[in-house]
Order: C-alpha cells, then structure tokens, then sequence
C-alpha cells in the first residue's frame, strides 16, 4: 500500500475566540503550548469542556505545530479557535507543495504516528494550500457531545498484509 497524503480539504471557519502564535523554532512549541494551557484552563473554556477534549487539544496542537517545523518550512503560524462545541486548530507554513503524509507500514517506535493520532481525536482535519503556504487543520469536539468519527481517509498505521477495519 503506498503512501496517501492526508486529505485535501478547506481550512473551515469557525465562530469563537481566535488565538494566533508565530512559531520560530521547536523550542517555542512548549512556550505556545503553555500559554494555550491557559487560555483553556479560564472558566469560560473550562466550563464547556472536558478535561480530555482539553488534553486532546493540547496533544493535537504540539503535533501539528511540530510537523510544521520539521517537515514546512519558513514561518509557521499557529491559529486556534475557540467555538461552542469545540476548537479548529490551523497550522500553516510557507510549503504548499508539501502535503502532510501519514506514515503507513512503519513500525510505531520508530515514530512518525503523529497524522494518525489527530485523526483519532479530530471530528474533521485536512490539509490545504493558498499562495504561499499550506494549511493543516482538525477540528475538535469540546467533549460533551458523542465524539462523530473523522472522514476515514487516512490508512491504518500499520497496513501490511491486514485487511483494514471499515
């Protein structure tokens, strides 16, 4: 089975509080993270939240913030938004030819299992290029409503000889 890209899809919009970082280097990561702790932690957030759907979100950014600086390029801006029934995150670069591919056929301790676990978490993610820069977006439930699974286009992590599970 070979490699798919994650799905080409248009960032969606979403009303709510916009939050939005630029992230020079991986080091900033956790200083971002941090501050987007925050920013959830406030009753107004906490209040219509799970503590998971929070952990999710937190999981869900420092991966694609990380996939952003290591496989985008130039700069990366992080763009959370912060709606009623939950978040979109948007993480762009300066790499719109350069869609993100899930790992297919590796072995998971050798890493690289990132794209699937946001699909796991994610009610809805993809990738999408403008002038200039790629976009890579989920979106994710607050927690309080049935989680709906995301679109089922990203391969099993593991395909080998196994038939996937529809």
């Amino acid at each position: 089975m070979g490699q798919q890209p994650w799905p080409r899809e248009p960032v969606p919009s979403l009303a709510g509080d916009v939050w939005h970082w630029q992230l020079e280097a991986m080091h900033v990561v956790s200083r971002v993270r941090a501050d987007l702790r925050a920013r959830i932690a406030h009753p107004s957030v906490s209040s219509t939240s799970t503590d998971d759907a929070r952990d999710g979100l937190l999981l869900v950014f420092e991966e694609l913030a990380s996939n952003a600086l290591r496989h985008g390029g130039g700069a990366v801006r992080a763009l959370v938004v912060a709606g009623t029934d939950g978040w979109l995150l948007d993480l762009s670069d300066e790499a719109p030819d350069h869609p993100p591919i899930p790992a297919v056929d590796r072995d998971p301790a050798l890493g690289g299992m990132g794209l699937h676990l946001v699909a796991q978490l994610s009610t809805a993610y993809g990738w999408e290029g403008r002038p200039g820069r790629k976009h890579v977006w989920a979106m994710l439930p607050n927690g309080l409503a049935p989680l709906e699974p995301a679109q089922d286009r990203v391969p099993e992590p593991r395909a080998g000889d196994h038939p996937r599970r529809e």
